[in-house]
């Protein structure tokens, strides 16, 4: 079985029907949130810290995300506020061969700009190999820091997060 509830992972199924993930034209227009909330449970934060209204949970704090992706700017907060860690942002603009996607991410050591790293799917899985340009983290991010990484256009629908890098490895030493 697959799904969610069976794996932990969303499935294609899942995803499809959510109403927090950007339709492709958008994403190619530039920085998006993608929201792969697709559990029908009490939680709501995503649409308190979004300055532009883009987000809306509702009166039944049990309903989806949904994203209106003509309000959305990117800006990211809604990244680290999420405590499902089920929020990234999206930007097929980046260049005409590389796509960006920030995620959250609550491991240590942290990578550096300029790392190059193992970036995953969803399931964990290695799809290839990303690029770290910047880190955030900021006293309004409550402790998890987000990560921008640059990825092969062809995988921004797969790649989720990255690799945790090695205990004891200094940071900026990934592989470069």
């Amino acid at each position: 079985m697959e799904g969610v509830i069976y794996t932990g992972i969303p499935s294609a199924e899942e995803l499809a029907g959510c109403p927090g993930v950007p339709s492709e034209a958008r994403m190619k227009r530039g920085r998006v949130a993608c929201i792969e909330c697709v559990q029908e449970i009490p939680c709501n934060p995503c649409e308190g810290i979004c300055k532009f209204g883009a987000i809306t949970v509702g009166e039944q704090i049990t309903n989806l995300p949904c994203l209106n992706e003509e309000k959305c700017t990117g800006c990211g907060l809604c990244v680290a506020n999420c405590p499902g860690l089920a929020i990234t942002i999206l930007d097929q603009s980046y260049s005409e061969t590389e796509a960006t996607i920030d995620f959250p991410f609550e491991y240590l050591p942290l990578p550096e700009a300029g790392d190059r790293v193992e970036a995953v799917s969803r399931s964990g899985e290695t799809v290839c190999q990303g690029r770290i340009l910047r880190v955030t983290k900021l006293p309004a991010y409550a402790g998890t820091a987000v990560i921008r990484m640059a990825v092969p256009q062809e995988y921004i629908d797969t790649v989720r997060s990255m690799k945790r890098l090695p205990r004891g490895q200094k940071k900026g030493s990934a592989t470069k």
